[in-house]
């Protein structure tokens, strides 16, 4: 008897122990995060992303040439702290818990710029700004490729039945309103699924960077942009995430679900399914433009 009850101890003081160190340790790969999302404080006044979104304890911002898409999605002005997220008819969003930050900049009066077309407008937005008209270009939900040089030069969509082609109708125009023109145009009859198509997979999460996406084509299905980039000495990686959605609203920057007083995306704590405010991507949504 005296056997069975000091064997009874032993096994109640084993569980104990084990269901001690099981509640209290926090598994190695976990500590930086928690240490860093604890104290992380957006700063209210900043008026860009790179001000707003100060890098995480330990973290640095990867270095960025000024003509690069990093480097212009970091001067992205933002809406004052707080800011409602409107629709494009200017009625605020019914969900106002999954943006961070607010993009100061405009979506149309048409239902039009949704999710894949804020990675598009953004995107496009970069070339125009440098300059490279070239670069301009997106694929439809067809297949047809419209390329931003074309339309500036004056040459417009014709859609007849199963037929697509551009013809020249018009001036030649390179000003930011024929831009818009064009990305209304391009918004129309691109979608997740012709972003999915022309993106090619990134393998390695270690390589993410400004300018790719989370995506994942059909109807519905939703895209995400990587506008922001920081890591540590340690070499670990965090990002941040914007986008648009439905109806046609302004695009945002994202919260963390897993700690939503810290926008940043740590590489080390991401797994799959990968969850967002307003979208779960599966394994292999990760893409990113050929240039």
């Amino acid at each position: 008897m005296k056997k069975i009850i000091v064997s009874l101890l032993s096994l109640f003081l084993i569980c104990s122990l084990l269901l001690s160190c099981s509640d209290n340790t926090i598994p190695p790969e976990r500590e930086p995060i928690v240490d860093v999302t604890a104290n992380y404080e957006i700063n209210k006044e900043g008026d860009t992303v790179e001000s707003r979104f100060l890098p995480p304890k330990g973290y640095e911002r990867l270095p960025a040439p000024a003509d690069t898409v990093t480097a212009f999605l970091r001067e992205l002005k933002l809406k004052p702290d707080g800011s409602r997220v409107l629709l494009y008819d200017g009625s605020e969003k019914g969900n106002q818990s999954a943006q961070a930050a607010v993009l100061d900049m405009d979506i149309g009066s048409r239902d039009l710029q949704q999710c894949a077309d804020a990675i598009i407008r953004l995107r496009a937005e970069y070339f125009y700004a440098k300059g490279d008209y070239e670069s301009i270009g997106f694929h439809l939900t067809n297949g047809f490729y419209l390329p931003y040089g074309k339309w500036k030069d004056g040459y417009r969509l014709v859609v007849q039945g199963n037929e697509t082609y551009l013809k020249e109708s018009a001036g030649a125009d390179e000003s930011y309103e024929n831009l818009r023109r064009y990305l209304d145009m391009v918004f129309a009859y691109a979608g997740t699924l012709s972003v999915e198509k022309e993106t090619f997979p990134v393998d390695n999460i270690n390589d993410i960077k400004p300018g790719d996406l989370f995506i994942e084509g059909g109807s519905p299905g939703h895209g995400v942009m990587v506008i922001d980039i920081v890591g540590n000495q340690e070499g670990d990686i965090a990002f941040l995430l914007a986008q648009s959605y439905m109806p046609a609203q302004e695009i945002h920057v994202l919260k963390n679900p897993l700690h939503e007083e810290d926008p940043w995306y740590y590489v080390s704590e991401l797994t799959y399914p990968f969850k967002t405010p307003q979208w779960t991507f599966e394994e292999g949504s990760l893409r990113t433009y050929p240039n």
